[in-house]
C-alpha cells in the first residue's frame, strides 16, 4: 500500500468522535484551511479531528506544465473537457485510505466528513460519491462534479443518505457558476439531498459562507 498523505492535524477537543478530512485547491497546501478553525463556531458540537492532506505534487498542464501540489491534472479552462481520469481515481485512493485511517482511529464513516475547496470539493465528490456506508457529510466549496458521466453509474445507493452542503460564488472566474449549479443538479436528480448556497464573490470564501458551514456542522453533527 502507498505512504499516506502528509497531514496537518488539529482537533476541537479531547477524544474526537468527528473526523473531518478538508482537502485544499490546486496549488494550495494543507495549510491552507487551518486558519478557517478560529472563525467557525463549534459550540454544542462533539470534538473534531480536522485532517488536512497535502496533496502530491505535479505538473500541470493549464499552468505551462509547472509542479505545485493538484489532486489531478488540469488541461482545459473548460473543465469538462479531457478530465484527467487516472490522476482523479489515483487521489481518491489516498483519500481512502485516510478515511480507513479514521476507522482504525475509532472514527466511522458515518461520523466522518469530507470537504474540499475548488479542486479539493471535486476531490470530495469524487471519493463520497463511491463510498461504500454513509458518511456524516460532504462539504462542497467552490467547485464541481467531476467525470460526472462516470459518476452516474459509479455512485452508490449507500452514498444517497450523505448530506451535501454546497456553495459557490456567483462571479466566479475560475469554476464558472453554470458548472457548479449543473453538479448540483446531477446531484438532485440522481438522489441526494443538497444545500445550495450561492454568495455575491469570486472564486474565494466569505463571512455568511463561514456562517453557513457552522449552522450545517450543528444540524449534520447534532
Amino acid at each position: 500500500m502507498s505512504q499516506l498523505l502528509q497531514t496537518i492535524e488539529k482537533e476541537t477537543g479531547a477524544n474526537p468522535t468527528v473526523s473531518i478530512i478538508w482537502m485544499h485547491g490546486l496549488g494550495a497546501d494543507a495549510n491552507d484551511f487551518v486558519p478557517m478553525l478560529h472563525e467557525l463556531d463549534f459550540t454544542g458540537l462533539p470534538a473534531i479531528r480536522f485532517i488536512f492532506p497535502n496533496a502530491e505534487t505535479m505538473p500541470v498542464t493549464i499552468n505551462g506544465g509547472y509542479v505545485m501540489r493538484s489532486w489531478y491534472d488540469i488541461v482545459h479552462t473548460d473543465l469538462g473537457r479531457q478530465e484527467d481520469e487516472a490522476g482523479l481515481r489515483a487521489s481518491q485512493l489516498k483519500v481512502e485510505a485516510l478515511i480507513a485511517r479514521e476507522n482504525a482511529r475509532g472514527i466511522p464513516n458515518e461520523r466522518i466528513i469530507l470537504a474540499g475547496f475548488s479542486q479539493g470539493c471535486a476531490m470530495t465528490l469524487q471519493t463520497g460519491l463511491r463510498q461504500k456506508s454513509k458518511l456524516a457529510g460532504m462539504l462542497c466549496l467552490s467547485g464541481y462534479l467531476p467525470i460526472a458521466a462516470k459518476a452516474a453509474d459509479e455512485h452508490t445507493a449507500e452514498s444517497k443518505a450523505t448530506p451535501i452542503f454546497m456553495a459557490h460564488g456567483r462571479m466566479d472566474p475560475v469554476v464558472q457558476l453554470p458548472r457548479a449549479t449543473a453538479s448540483r443538479d446531477l446531484l438532485v436528480a440522481w438522489g441526494y439531498q443538497v444545500e445550495w448556497h450561492d454568495y455575491p464573490m469570486q472564486h474565494s470564501l466569505c463571512q455568511e459562507e463561514v456562517d453557513d458551514i457552522s449552522a450545517w456542522l450543528k444540524r449534520t453533527l447534532g
